[in-house]
């Protein structure tokens, strides 16, 4: 992975997992369940967990939703944080079992209470302290501090030059956010217990509200744009704005909110945090596979189904890849779809296969670290570069000594 530099901030522990310093970017989600469902939520972040998600969030709206919480908290692997919002003071006090189940709570500061605002506050960081659990103070520009904005609007429009209304809302924003930080601590709340979030739905506007918050504070920060939408409008916004901050080595813990199409796999934002991710070289979670989008060259029936049972195959295989061969996550393997690209892409990766183009003689030559290994032929390239696949991953991640230079000591199939 990257040697990537990384903003300055402290440790927070977030139920066993380390948000913040030198420590790995954390992936986390949230459920869409009813968290009074106790069956269907506890589900669902057992989903998320599998997924890779390293924490996950529920709202905790109600009274019934406070009771579900430590039964689904009991039937879980994964650290569980509560979101709360208007009411979180009333539900935490009221329901100790809760607050005691939870590994984290959020706060926004924006609508902890409208006349009594800091004593709201005040009494959610109490029970955190109570609980010894950290908290995320997390501003949402959907849902500012309203008696704060106008306050900076009003100072704005005496200023000689006032300032763009952008401009003010962010300010608004990370005035908020550092407030209510300072506040928690003045309650007693240790500084390493405390993560902050300034969440908006634009890209341009998450990267200025990030920059200058890294720029006000050394807290962790939780990086995710809000709303961000369906399908690749969601992914490509989400990709392009955490992508820029991430590379200035901001943010310590990611969501990717997307909306999940009726019925759809909420998963799916898991996956796409820890692509963006594994993209910039920061993590590794699972086999990254090269391919090339075909052409004109391409058998492209062929080379698409390829592609996608191989891709399929290292999905399938991960669980148990994981478990007995560790490193996994980094192989890089290549599947092209003619010979122009071809070896030289698979060259590149750990392992990779080539195949013909349209017009070529069936023949599919498979590298191995760099070198020709074999080259498979007939209707069976797709089950022969599996099995070859299979044993290097045996070979190189089953051992703590360097992968052989060919596969053939190790029984693999002679060259054609």
């Amino acid at each position: 992975m990257t040697d990537h530099p990384r903003r300055r901030t402290v440790t927070v522990d977030v139920g066993g997992v380390k948000v913040g310093s030198a420590h790995p970017i954390v992936v986390q989600s949230m459920t869409n369940t009813d968290t009074a469902d106790v069956a269907a939520t506890a589900a669902q972040v057992r989903a998320l967990h599998a997924a890779g998600s390293e924490l996950v969030r529920v709202t905790v709206n109600n009274e019934a939703a406070a009771e579900a919480v430590p039964h689904i908290v009991a039937q879980v692997d994964v650290p569980v944080i509560g979101d709360f919002h208007y009411n979180g003071h009333l539900l935490l006090t009221k329901y100790p079992a809760c607050a005691r189940a939870l590994a984290k709570y959020r706060i926004n500061p924006g609508n902890v209470g409208a006349k009594r605002r800091d004593e709201h506050f005040r009494t959610i960081i109490e029970v955190a302290l109570a609980n010894d659990r950290p908290v995320r103070i997390g501003v949402n520009w959907g849902s500012l501090d309203q008696q704060l904005l106008t306050e900076l609007m009003d100072e704005n429009a005496r200023r000689a030059e006032p300032l763009d209304a952008r401009d003010v809302l962010i300010e608004a924003m990370l005035a908020s956010a550092l407030r209510s930080a300072e506040l928690a601590e003045q309650c007693g709340l240790p500084h390493d217990r405390i993560i902050l979030s300034a969440k908006v739905s634009g890209v341009q506007d998450l990267v200025d509200v990030y920059r200058r918050l890294a720029q006000l504070a050394e807290y962790p920060l939780h990086l995710g744009l809000t709303e961000a939408g369906m399908g690749a409008k969601g992914i490509i916004a989400s990709a392009a704005g955490l992508s820029i901050l991430l590379q200035d080595g901001i943010g310590d813990t990611i969501r990717v909110s997307l909306t999940p199409r009726p019925g759809g796999d909420r998963t799916e934002e898991v996956q796409v945090a820890q692509q963006i991710l594994q993209s910039l070289g920061l993590r590794s979670f699972t086999p990254q596979v090269s391919a090339c989008p075909g052409c004109g060259r391409t058998t492209s029936t062929f080379f698409q189904d390829m592609a996608e049972q191989i891709q399929a195959h290292l999905r399938e295989q991960m669980p148990r890849w994981r478990e007995r061969y560790p490193g996994v996550e980094s192989l890089r393997v290549a599947v092209m779809g003619c010979v122009v690209n071809g070896p030289g892409e698979s060259k590149h990766a750990d392992i990779g296969i080539s195949l013909p183009g349209t017009f070529e003689e069936p023949k599919a030559p498979v590298y191995v670290d760099g070198r020709l290994e074999v080259t498979l032929k007939g209707d069976a390239i797709v089950p022969e570069f599996l099995r070859i696949l299979e044993q290097y991953v045996a070979t190189r991640y089953g051992q703590a000594v360097s992968p052989p230079a060919s596969l053939r000591a190790a029984g693999g199939p002679a060259p054609a």
